[in-house]
């Protein structure tokens, strides 16, 4: 259906496409994959014809149609949502109307619009439901190709999964640009890799390629190692006996030998995983945040009814459940972005919160420029290092000298993670953080969330960065909460799922939970060992609360004494300057040892 032959490509002395070529026939699920600035997004342009090769050619089918879905927002006039998506204007609506409106109504519903969408004016709509509306026409019009560039990126995980069932029965062919693995390990049959300027094709899904490519770098690193051995031999020989006459004839048909070889290139190392160690949070109480009786409703929809939670230090918790179940409401009331409107949310000792949701960008000041905000930490960090870590979030080059105000969405997003991840805070709340990022990006992410030494609580619907990172998994559903205490494969086997990621939606079993058997009639000595150790646990808990009190009077006490010690008139008298110098360092050491017991204590009454 459409082919491409011996394409090249440059921009300036830059090749992208070296005789370039590729077969796409109907039926074919396609994932195009390589680094960013590879060509992804210039192979979309050749195809469409909007640009055109320097040599080769692309062609199409007579008969054949191309849909395209571009990455970022499309632009909107007066259009409702169905009038998009059906494609139609006022001449053609009763021609095409009742054809293609039922059509569109089903695809619609299937993105999550409701019925009171459809007569909307886009306009009054953000850019992920644009794009949404976007692809509806795209699947309405079903042409026999469909390009898509990061077509999950606004989708939320009911529409994720009926957009990747209605692909996988889509009559066309299909390629498509992807940061998510499980989307492409679900729907391609092939991966075709940008690779030094040529397509390499990979038949499987995408974890079959990546088996391909270790097995295809090992072959190809010992055969060349191999013919280098072998060139070496050849040279030897004739570098000794090129001058002795008996030997010479030989000699030079040795380095005819070499230059009849059809070389083998020099295997290309594959650059390391971009990571960092990032600057780490001040530690916390063994208790982080604790939820206890939370009511929240909005208006007379109740989403949670006495509702409790506790997270601890250093816990990995993904939260999972139906769309509308209340993740998304849960991981607000944790961060203080809702207010408790009834019960109690209580902040563990030194918890610092901070919260990543996909369009929260309002720390982000428009007349500064990328680099400028990066560089605005409390953190020292040199600005070699802020540049790299830029790179790693696709802030390439002149990139960073970009105002805020002309970013896209997409990112301003990727910068407030960057000045999230440069001054972290010891309870991270993170909503779908892996919006907007390639592959390497997210690699980047997962290196330094692993390294995070505080506590993180977030929602994903990457499998792939959820099995990376989750070490607990808190299903929600219906207002109720169960925690399973594994990672995501293990609750995948207690909740049975059919898919991993189904099981990101679907309702789940709470797990079986052991039941001890009490007697009823307690006897005299049970009543008393059970009052004894009543009064045991809070004599404990009153050792913990002075412990925990000592600490911040400490705390307290630094403080005021590096405040001091901060002001010129404290150095007018050197005796006091000694003096205060002194009480620092002797405050200092007893808040180490407080610090100790009290966290040894609570760990005990935990």
């Amino acid at each position: 259906m459409l082919t491409v032959s011996g394409v090249t490509k440059a921009f300036g002395a830059r090749v992208l496409f070296e005789e370039a070529t590729l077969q796409v026939n109907r039926g074919d699920r396609i994932g195009l994959v390589g680094p960013n600035g590879a060509g992804k997004s210039t192979l979309f342009s050749l195809l469409l014809g909007h640009a055109q090769p320097d040599d080769g050619e692309v062609r199409l089918e007579r008969t054949a149609t191309i849909g395209f879905l571009p990455q970022e927002t499309a632009p909107t006039g007066d259009e409702t949502v169905l009038g998009l998506a059906t494609a139609i204007d006022a001449t053609e609506a009763e021609y095409l109307g009742n054809e293609l409106a039922p059509k569109a109504k089903k695809i619609l519903r299937g993105l999550a619009f409701r019925e009171q969408d459809f007569d909307r004016p886009l306009k009054q709509m953000s850019g992920g439901w644009v794009m949404r509306a976007y692809l509806a026409r795209l699947l309405v019009q079903q042409p026999d190709l469909l390009l898509l560039d990061e077509p999950t990126n606004h989708l939320d995980l009911e529409s994720l999964r009926w957009f990747q069932e209605y692909l996988r029965n889509y009559p066309g062919a299909i390629l498509l640009i992807s940061h998510d693995r499980e989307f492409l390990n679900q729907l391609c049959d092939s991966i075709v890799e940008i690779r030094q300027s040529r397509l390499q094709r990979y038949r499987g899904n995408y974890d079959d390629y990546l088996v391909q490519c270790e097995a295809q770098a090992e072959q190809l690193a010992a055969a060349y190692k191999n013919q280098q051995k072998k060139i070496e031999q050849l040279q030897e020989f004739a570098d000794r006996f090129r001058a002795k006459a008996s030997k010479a004839s030989q000699a030079q048909a040795k380095l005819k030998q070499i230059e009849r070889m059809e070389k083998i290139e020099a295997p290309v190392r594959e650059g390391k995983k971009i990571k960092f160690r990032f600057p780490q949070p001040a530690r916390s109480g063994q208790r982080v945040i604790t939820l206890t009786g939370i009511h929240h409703a909005y208006g007379e929809t109740v989403v949670y009814r006495g509702m409790d939670f506790q997270a601890e230090r250093e816990q990995r918790i993904v939260l999972v459940g139906p769309n509308g179940a209340g993740k998304s409401t849960l991981l607000k009331i944790l961060a203080g972005v809702l207010p408790v409107q009834q019960g109690s949310r209580e902040l563990g000792l030194n918890v610092k919160v901070g919260y990543y949701a996909q369009h929260r960008v309002e720390m982000l000041r428009p007349d500064r420029t990328v680099l400028a905000e990066a560089l605005d930490t409390p953190q020292r960090i040199t600005e070699e290092f802020a540049r790299t870590i830029l790179g790693s979030f696709l802030f390439r080059g002149d990139d960073v000298f970009k105002p805020v105000k002309v970013l896209s969405g997409g990112e301003k997003s990727r910068l407030a993670l960057v000045k999230l991840l440069l001054d972290p805070p010891n309870l991270l709340l993170m909503d779908e953080p892996t919006t907007h990022l390639d592959m390497a990006s997210i690699d980047a992410l997962i290196g330094a969330l692993q390294d995070f030494t505080g506590t993180l609580i977030f929602i994903s619907h990457d499998v792939y960065f959820i099995r990376q990172l989750a070490k607990h998994v808190l299903h929600v559903n219906a207002g109720q909460l169960t925690l399973y205490h594994g990672d995501y494969q293990y609750y995948l086997d207690k909740s049975a799922a059919t898919s991993a990621r189904e099981a990101l939606t679907a309702g789940a079993k709470p797990e079986p939970v052991a039941v001890v058997e009490r007697p009823r009639n307690k006897n005299r000595d049970q009543k008393r060992l059970e009052a004894e150790a009543r009064q045991a646990r809070a004599r404990e808990r009153q050792a913990v609360a002075a412990l925990e009190a000592e600490v911040t009077r400490l705390e307290e006490r630094q403080k005021e004494l590096a405040a001091e010690l901060e002001k010129p008139e404290t150095y007018a008298d050197a005796g006091k300057a000694v003096a205060i110098n002194r009480e620092l360092s002797h405050v200092t050491d007893e808040l180490i040892e407080a610090t100790a017991r009290w966290e040894q204590a609570a760990e005990q009454l935990e």
